[in-house]
C-alpha cells in the first residue's frame, strides 16, 4: 500500500483576468456572481494539490535523549525549523490532466521569532511532500554589527509569466531574487502573484559565514512556450559538501533562472551551514534501534531466486576460504572473522572465495534463516537528516540476462560473483523523526525515491524487492532493465514479490555510527577486512558476444558494437566486490 493523503489547504481563491479591477474572485462567488469569460474556463483548469502526504501510521513517541526530533535545531549562530505547511501563492500550467503542471508556495505557521528564508516549489503530479527551513538568530549581542540574519537591500525579478508570454489562470508569477547586503547571502526565492516588490522584510538574508555552496539537484520546470521571451528554468538543489563529512544544510528552496546557459551554472542561492560540530540532532543509540524497529524494510527476493542472503558469520562457519598471493591453497575463516588482514586498503592481496569442498553448492545459495542487515548510522544534509543505511549479504551472484528488443538471452557465467554487497538507505528528519526518502542501491548506481513513491507494509515499513540472481534493489516488482530501458536493451532485473523476505525491522545488527563517538558501537572485525569478498573473474565475454551476435539477423549484426556500448560493464568481467566499508558511500553520499 501506499501512504496517505491528507487535506491541509484550502485554496478559495482564484485569479480572475477579465473582471474589472483585476479582483480576486472566490470559487463561490463566481458561480454566483461572476459572469465574466473566465468562469467559462473553470472546467480547462484544476486548483494546486491541496492534499499533504503522510505515512500509512502516525510516527511514535521516540525516546528520550539528545537533541533529535524536538522540532529545531541549532546550527551555530542560527537555529532552525522546518516547514511543511504551505499557503499557494502561483501556479504554472494547472492544467486538468495535472502534466507538468508546477505551484510554487510559501511557508505557513512560521514560529514566533523565526524568518522566511524562501518559498518552495513541487510538481502538481504528486501530494505535497516538502519543506523549507525557517530561522532565528540566537546569537544577538547588542555590540555585534553582524547578526546572523538581515533583510534584503532589493529584489531584482528574474522572470514574470506575464514579460514571458505565459498565461495562467491564477494570474501572472514574479519571481523574485533578493539582493542581500554586503557580506551576506541569499537561500531562497520570493514569487508572487502581481508586480509589486515584496516587501524587505519579507525574507531575510544570511550571513556568509553561516552558509555553504549547492548545486543544481534535478530540474522541476522549464517553459517552452512559443510567446515566451526567456524561458523559466526552475530546479531543486542540494549541499555542494554532500555526505558523513559534509557541512552543508539544504534550505529546502529552488534555484532559478531565465536562462538556459545559467542551468549547470553556481545556483544563485546557497545552503546553511552547520557549525555545531557536536550534531546535538542526531539520534542516540536508543533512538537508533526505535527507527530501526519502526521503519526497517521487508526485503522480498524474486520466487525463482536460488542465490539467496546469509549472514556473514554463517558463510565463514560454512567453509568460506581467505586466499592471498602467498597461500593458494586458501584458510579457513573463523566466525567472526578474526583471522582477516584488517586495516589497509584494497591492494589485491587477499580475496575470499567458496568452499573448495562439497559444501560450495549449499554456500552459494545463501541461507535466508541466518540472514540480517547490517546497519550503517550516519549524519546526512549536514545532520539534519540522518541516514539509515542497511547492507545486506549474499553468498554468490548469479548469472544476467540479457534483453535486447524482444529477445532475452541467459548466460551461462556473465554476471558471477562471489560475495555480493547491496544496500538501501533511509533518510530521515532530525527534526521529527519522520522518514522523508529512500535510497535502492542496483549493482554499481541505485536511485533515491521520494516517500510517496513507496510501498509500505506492517505501518511505516517499506518494502524492497531484491533482483533475481543479482540482489538490486527495487520499490516496485517489475522487470527493470539497467542500460537502456527506452530501447529495450541492457540486462534484466527481474523483481517479484514472494515467501523469500527478510523483515529488517528485527533481523538487524548496528555495525557502526562513527558520531557517537569511539567504543558506542562495537565494530564486528570483518568490517574492517577492506579486501575483496571475492576472487576476480573474467568472463568468455567474447565467446558469448560472438554468440549472440552470430544469432542475430544480418540488417541487425552491423548495429550491435552501438547496443553493446550500453551495456553496464559487469557483462565483461568482474572484480572481487568489496566490503561495506571501502564503498564510496560509506562516507560520501549515495551515487544514482
Amino acid at each position: 500500500m501506499r501512504g496517505n493523503f491528507n487535506a491541509a489547504i484550502d485554496i478559495t481563491t482564484v485569479f480572475c483576468h477579465y473582471c474589472a479591477g483585476r479582483r480576486t474572485c472566490g470559487w463561490g462567488e463566481m458561480s454566483s456572481g461572476c459572469k465574466c469569460f473566465c468562469w467559462s474556463r473553470v472546467a480547462d483548469y484544476v486548483r494546486p494539490c491541496s492534499e499533504y502526504f503522510t505515512l500509512p501510521d502516525a510516527i511514535p513517541q521516540w525516546p528520550q535523549g539528545s537533541g533529535f526530533a524536538t522540532s529545531r535545531i541549532k546550527l551555530g549562530a542560527i537555529e532552525v525549523c522546518q516547514i511543511t505547511k504551505f499557503e499557494f501563492i502561483w501556479g504554472y500550467n494547472l492544467s486538468m490532466d495535472g502534466k507538468n503542471g508546477v505551484s510554487f508556495y510559501k511557508p505557513d505557521g512560521i514560529p514566533d521569532g523565526f524568518f522566511c528564508l524562501g518559498h518552495y516549489c513541487q510538481s502538481n503530479e504528486k501530494p505535497l511532500c516538502g519543506y523549507v527551513l525557517v530561522a532565528r538568530d540566537v546569537d544577538i549581542q547588542e555590540d555585534c554589527c553582524t547578526p546572523a540574519l538581515s533583510n534584503p537591500v532589493d529584489y531584482s525579478l528574474v522572470w514574470s509569466s506575464e514579460e514571458g508570454g505565459e498565461e495562467s489562470f491564477d494570474g501572472c508569477g514574479y519571481f523574485w531574487l533578493p539582493q542581500p547586503p554586503e557580506g551576506y547571502r541569499a537561500t531562497g526565492f520570493l514569487v508572487g502573484n502581481n508586480p509589486k516588490k515584496p516587501d524587505l522584510n519579507e525574507i531575510k538574508c544570511v550571513r556568509a559565514d553561516l552558509t555553504d555552496p549547492c548545486k543544481v539537484q534535478s530540474q522541476i520546470l522549464c517553459t517552452h512556450s512559443k510567446l515566451s521571451k526567456a524561458p523559466l528554468i526552475v530546479c531543486t538543489t542540494k549541499p555542494l559538501h554532500a555526505g558523513m563529512q559534509g557541512r552543508g544544510v539544504s534550505v529546502g528552496t529552488f534555484n532559478c533562472s531565465s536562462s538556459k546557459g545559467l542551468i549547470d551554472n553556481e545556483p544563485n542561492v546557497v545552503c546553511l551551514k552547520n557549525l555545531d560540530h557536536s550534531l546535538h540532532a542526531m539520534p542516540n543509540m536508543d533512538q537508533i534501534h526505535a527507527l530501526v524497529s519502526h521503519y526497517g524494510p521487508t526485503i522480498f527476493f524474486h520466487p525463482a531466486e536460488v542465490y539467496l542472503a546469509s549472514s556473514v558469520s554463517w558463510f565463514f562457519q560454512n567453509g568460506a576460504l581467505l586466499y592471498s598471493a602467498s597461500n593458494s591453497a586458501g584458510e579457513a575463516i573463523d566466525a567472526e572473522g578474526s583471522n582477516l588482514p584488517t586495516g589497509g586498503t584494497n591492494d589485491g592481496k587477499y580475496w575470499l572465495d567458496l568452499p573448495s569442498d562439497n559444501r560450495r553448492a549449499k554456500v552459494k545459495h545463501g541461507n535466508l534463516e541466518s540472514a540480517k542487515l547490517y546497519v550503517h548510522v550516519k549524519p546526512a544534509i549536514g545532520g539534519a537528516f540522518t541516514d539509515v543505511v542497511l547492507w545486506i549479504f549474499a553468498p554468490f551472484n548469479g548469472p544476467g540476462t540479457l534483453k535486447l528488443g524482444t529477445m532475452n538471452i541467459a548466460f551461462t557465467k556473465v554476471g558471477q560473483h562471489v560475495g555480493d554487497w547491496e544496500h538501501v538507505t533511509l533518510r530521515i528528519s532530525n527534526f521529527t523523526g519522520e522518514l522523508w526518502s529512500m535510497y535502492f542501491s542496483q549493482h554499481s548506481s541505485g536511485e533515491w525515491v521520494n516517500v510517496t513513491d513507496l510501498e509500505f507494509i506492517k505501518g511505516n515499513k517499506p518494502t524492497v524487492y531484491a533482483s533475481r540472481n543479482g540482489h538490486a534493489n527495487f520499490p516496485h516488482p517489475g522487470d527493470h532493465i539497467q542500460g537502456s530501458p527506452k530501447l529495450g536493451i541492457g540486462v534484466r532485473n527481474d523483481a517479484a514479490h514472494s515467501n523469500y523476505s527478510i523483515d529488517s525491522s528485527n533481523k538487524y545488527e548496528i555495525v557502526a555510527a562513527e558520531y557517537l563517538g569511539d567504543g558506542a558501537v562495537d565494530e564486528p572485525v570483518w568490517l574492517q577486512y577492506m579486501r575483496e569478498w571475492g576472487p576476480k573473474v573474467v568472463y568468455g565475454s567474447k565467446t558469448e558476444l560472438d554468440r549472440i551476435i552470430n544469432s542475430l539477423p544480418l540488417m541487425v549484426r552491423c548495429s550491435l558494437e552501438n547496443i553493446l556500448g550500453k551495456l553496464p560493464l559487469e557483462l565483461y568481467g568482474e572484480r572481487g566486490p568489496t566490503g561495506p566499508k571501502e564503498k564510496d558511500n560509506w562516507i560520501g553520499d549515495e551515487r544514482s
